[in-house]
Order: C-alpha cells, then structure tokens, then sequence
C-alpha cells in the first residue's frame, strides 16, 4: 500500500469522494456529515490518497484542532479495495503522522449505523476509546465519538 499526500480537488479522487458522501446520505439522510473537497483543501487538513498497485485504493485526512489535538476526517476504502487493509493502513499512517506532529489526542466523529460498523471495530482495535464530543460537534443518536491518547 503506497500512501501519498494529495490533493482531493485531484479528478482521479473525484469519484470516490463523490461515492464516500452519496452512501453516507442514502444511509443517514440529512444526518450524514462527509466533508467535500473544498473542505478537505483547507489549511488545517492534510489528505492523502492510498494506492495498491496504481488503482486508488482509498483516503483519509487529518485534520488540526488545536496544537496538540488532531482529528481523523473522511477515510474511505474503495469498493473494490474493501477487505486489502486500506483503512488499517491509512489510520496508522494518521496515526503516526498526528504523533510527528506532537499532538496529545486524536479524535473523531462517527456515525451509529450499521454501515459504520466496520470502521467502528477498526477505530477501537487501534485503541480509540468513547468520548465526548469536541470541537463543534453536537451529540445525537447518529452520531458517536472516539479519541486516541497520544501522550504515552
């Protein structure tokens, strides 16, 4: 798996993205919350792009809080990538990436469907644990957090 930062305006991200926030909607209606690609080009986020051969195989960002608090945004295997270890990867590389950065905590927001099970399971094997909500994120039934201590 080759891992490169990217820029998600990049037309070979294009479909992906587009797919990423089309499922989240058809599941979660108006309580999906998927970044674009205008928000994943801001200054406080950094996206890259993973790669199994030279088929895009998924992304993930990383998004800055605070000088010492991170949070994971928008990762996203692709279809045909599902099951290759894309989204272990990309979450390591986050992972490492928010720990050269000094940051004390990761967090993120995900949602409570069954679609999200997956990702869920992934989060808490890499020791991602319940918390409450941060930044302007407000709680609901659709929605759940999780945040890494990064200070050991």
């Amino acid at each position: 798996m080759d891992i490169r930062r990217d820029d998600p305006a990049a037309p070979y991200v294009a479909d992906l993205l587009v797919y990423h926030r089309r499922e989240l909607e058809v599941v979660m209606g108006a309580h999906a919350s998927a970044l674009d690609a205008s928000d994943l080009s801001m200054p406080n986020v950094t996206f890259w792009t993973a790669w199994h051969d030279r088929t895009l195989a998924g992304f993930g960002a990383l998004k800055q809080l605070a000088h010492d608090h991170g949070e994971v945004k928008s990762m996203r295997a692709a279809p045909a990538a599902r099951g290759m270890g894309v989204g272990r990867a990309m979450l390591a590389h986050i992972v490492a990436e928010a720990r050269a950065r000094g940051y004390a905590r990761l967090s993120l927001e995900t949602g409570t469907a069954a679609l999200h099970g997956p990702a869920l399971s992934l989060y808490r094997s890499a020791g991602f644990v319940p918390c409450a909500a941060f930044a302007d994120y407000a709680p609901s039934p659709h929605n759940q957090f999780l945040t890494l201590d990064l200070s050991t």
